[in-house]
């Protein structure tokens, strides 16, 4: 195996301008922030639908005329069009706060809503993740070029619309009586300098997932809440995971009765990883937004604000029962790790686990974010709430795109989405086991 490595909701339904309240959604326009607060108006100058003055790496690539087309072709336009007016009509810090926590509620809440079948429009298959990635990055461009008449703290903006946009907030379990409650996270697109309409498998499978209530294999009901995380070292930095499961696993009648982490891993297999390290080692491979980790295979680090725990840690999911599902990929559980052992000074692979003592160099999922966000929820699942199965999943690599580059999307494409995100369900399905039958073993 060492070779694999509310009013928002209703505005998603109903309209985008639905999810401000009438004395916000027309008030005057505040001077410096165009001529007109009507959402059906033309985008001022201050802030326009597609601004030239992307502000990083990721929004750069807004310049590809391809990106704008995973917008419209699924009828996710309004949001663009009608934002920029939506803020200038916020008259002070905290309505523009509240604004940007229901745009980002409801452009989460239409894309899981598109994802499961109850918002028909556009061309682009229901399933496909790329329409959220690229209209929320529109929007936070539209959000730098807002110059509002009034001081703000614009970090912290983009961070409430970032988290409201990927299911963080007014995404709680029911709580229903009688239903167990599952956690998963899945990731944006990545490698998009290489090809721009990559998709991310556990991203369409997360969307597809949100909100549902399924059957276990053992026929226990399940409510499945999920989260889309960043592909960006930073907001991991700053705590996204941890704001992501923390919670869901603080005790209460709606805390997850199990997490689980969800990637894109490795050819034609699913994998279920034993261990996640403690130690960031992907470079030189960049995250969405150009930046490295500054830890390689022979200088790991730590990330920053990762809170204390082992070098490793090991999944409690009932990875027996999950790894009997076998079709149309077959699932396997991934007991390889990556360490420097005690004593030494040079990384070794070993295919059973980690030794006592060792220093974590990579996970079963390697060194990227992929394992970080296994080794936070887990390292958080650990403190708050140890008996809770937890792990990571990782999902095959998503093949398919057409050949003609003009082409977003084909059959063999939307197929093979389907078949993971199915698959995904299925997985998850037989998880029922107790908690009791997993390990909770670390090694410091």
């Amino acid at each position: 195996m060492m070779i694999l490595r509310s009013t928002a909701l209703a505005a998603a339904l109903l309209g985008v301008t639905a999810v401000l309240p009438p004395a916000v959604a027309h008030a005057a326009a505040p001077s410096g922030c165009g001529s007109s607060a009507s959402a059906s108006a033309a985008a001022p100058a201050s802030a326009t639908a597609d601004s030239a003055s992307t502000g990083d790496p990721e929004q750069a690539r807004l310049a590809d005329p391809r990106t704008a087309a995973f917008t419209e072709r699924a009828a996710f336009g309004d949001f663009v069009r009608r934002f920029p007016a939506a803020l200038c009509g916020a008259r002070d810090a905290a309505e523009a706060g509240r604004l940007l926590d229901a745009w980002g509620e409801a452009l989460w809440q239409a894309s899981v809503n598109r994802a499961q079948g109850r918002r028909p429009g556009g061309d682009l298959p229901a399933g496909d993740d790329r329409p959220l990635y690229w209209t929320r990055l529109r929007m936070t461009v539209q959000l730098a070029d807002w110059r509002p008449g009034f001081p703000v703290d614009r970090a912290a903006l983009r961070s409430r619309f970032e988290d409201a946009s990927r299911g963080l907030t007014a995404n709680d379990f029911r709580g229903a009586p009688g239903v167990r409650r599952l956690f998963v996270s899945g990731f944006d697109p990545f490698g998009l300098d290489a090809e721009p309409r990559r998709a991310n498998p556990s991203g369409s499978a997360v969307l597809r997932l949100n909100g549902r209530r399924v059957t276990l294999a053992d026929g226990t009901p399940v409510e499945i809440r999920a989260v889309v995380l960043p592909v960006r070292y930073a907001d991991f930095d700053a705590g996204i995971v941890e704001r992501a499961y923390g919670p869901r696993l603080a005790a209460g009648p709606r805390a997850a009765d199990m997490i689980t982490s969800i990637s894109q891993g490795y050819p034609g297999i699913f994998t279920l990883e034993a261990w996640a390290g403690r130690a960031r080692s992907a470079d030189p491979y960049p995250d969405n937004a150009a930046a490295l980790s500054g830890g390689t295979y022979d200088h790991p680090v730590t990330a920053p604000g990762m809170g204390p725990g082992a070098e490793f840690l090991r999944t409690t999911l009932p990875t027996d029962a999950m790894t009997a599902v076998q079709s149309p990929f077959p699932v396997r559980l991934n007991t390889t790790v990556t360490e420097i052992p005690a004593g030494q000074q040079r990384p070794v692979d070993r295919e059973d686990g980690p030794t006592p003592g060792s220093r974590a160099v990579a996970g079963g999922g390697g060194g990227y974010l992929s394992n970080e966000v296994a080794y936070r929820s887990n390292r958080l699942r650990t403190e708050l709430n140890p008996r809770l199965p937890g792990g990571h999943l990782h999902t095959p690599v998503l093949n398919g795109l057409p050949a003609d580059p003009a082409r977003l999307s084909d059959a063999t494409f939307e197929q093979n989405e389907t078949a993971i995100a199915d698959e995904v369900l299925a997985i998850l399905r037989n998880s029922a086991r107790p908690a009791a039958h997993g390990s909770t073993r670390t090694l410091p």
